[in-house]
């Protein structure tokens, strides 16, 4: 079988010959269970009313995505085996299987168990993860009761092929393409795959200490997915808003754009970063303009043109002091979107900016290390 070879509007168009390196990642499942319409909601924006009129898979297709590192999805389709997938499991980082909740269990769960103990053969450190799809379709009781049994089956079955397989780390997500709980899923999944999780999210922990931020979260921007987040609890109305935020953010951005990329002025701002100041602290830079745009070190001296991240804020609450969510653009695929006290976003605005400036810099030299290592230029 010749696998077929898509590319969505995140792939960045240089890296379409083949030569970067992805990270790849299987996703299996039964037919009709919500693959295709799974990636095209996620990665392609389909309009979740034409995600029930999608053609059944019949070959194997290949999704690029670029997000803190590329990604090389294989949509299979549901009569696919070990003998026919045409690439060896090794190759794989990550198996994702998809289980239609209200499906008969006993064919995707044997398909799922022949998958794991091949797998586990040729690479016992292969991430598993198990999407229990559909979830809208059934009343909260009734979905913990199927989401129960199908994960019982499982283990049962896995238990019977071999003891070895008792504490085998198999993941469970309840997903829907009408929630966000399909982002949160694949958020999960993404984590495990970046090598530089810890980093980030020691920037991140240093960003919300630094602006007295209760949450912070770095998202890519075209899926919502988010890459990585602070150490304190992901609480989901949090991240459900942060999620529509983004959604609003993207349906009416391409509608504006700045003056500012042509104003001359830009070239006064100094593009050498100190370290950032905190919340806590008196420091000059409290008192910085506050639509003072940044600029990138390693980009600026290869081009005349001034770098421009685009940045917005609201308001979540009228009443004082109240809770400000924001948005700041990072890379061309990654966002940081954080909640801030109103009161240090009105009063201390400059010194927050300040921050996301320091931020924006360790992003960036963890997205080129990536970038490099994609490209085999960094063993």
């Amino acid at each position: 079988m010749n696998p077929s070879s898509q590319n969505y509007p995140s792939v960045a168009t240089s890296h379409a010959n083949g030569t970067i390196r992805r990270t790849q990642i299987l996703l299996l499942g039964t037919r009709r269970s919500g693959k295709t319409s799974l990636l095209q909601v996620l990665f392609n924006d389909l309009p979740l009313k034409q995600a029930f009129f999608l053609e059944p898979t019949m070959r194997v297709s290949k999704h690029l995505v670029d997000t803190a590192i590329p990604l090389e999805i294989w949509d299979c389709p549901g009569n696919i085996t070990v003998d026919t997938l045409g690439a060896p499991l090794s190759d794989f980082a990550t198996i994702v299987f998809v289980i239609d909740i209200r499906d008969v269990y006993q064919q995707p769960v044997s398909k799922l168990v022949e998958f794991i103990v091949a797998a586990c053969q040729v690479n016992p450190d292969i991430n598993f993860e198990v999407f229990v799809h559909k979830a809208e379709r059934l009343q909260e009781d009734d979905k913990l009761e199927n989401f129960r049994q199908i994960h019982e089956r499982v283990m049962d079955r896995l238990l019977d092929e071999s003891p070895e397989f008792e504490q085998f780390p198999l993941n469970f997500h309840l997903t829907s393409i009408y929630d966000h709980s399909l982002r949160e899923a694949f958020s999960r999944v993404l984590h495990k795959l970046i090598d530089s999780l810890p980093y980030l999210e020691d920037l991140l922990n240093v960003f919300c200490s630094n602006t007295a931020s209760p949450k912070a979260f770095l998202f890519d921007t075209s899926s919502k997915i988010h890459v990585a987040t602070d150490t304190s609890p992901v609480d989901q109305a949090t991240h459900n808003l942060c999620c529509d935020y983004l959604s609003m953010l993207n349906s009416f951005g391409p509608l504006y754009r700045s003056n500012a990329i042509n104003d001359p002025r830009m070239s006064r701002f100094s593009p050498t970063p100190t370290p950032p100041p905190t919340a806590t602290a008196s420091s000059p830079a409290a008192s910085t303009p506050a639509g003072t745009p940044p600029s990138i070190a390693s980009s600026s001296a290869s081009s005349s043109k001034p770098l421009f991240f685009p940045s917005a804020a609201t308001s979540l609450s009228p009443s004082h002091p109240g809770t400000t969510l924001t948005y700041h653009l990072v890379t061309p695929h990654l966002a940081l979107l954080a909640l801030l006290p109103t009161t240090v976003y009105e009063l201390r605005r400059g010194l927050v900016e300040y921050n996301v400036v320091w931020f924006r810099e360790g992003v960036r030299e963890i997205w080129q290390v990536e970038r490099e290592r994609s490209e085999g230029e960094v063993i």
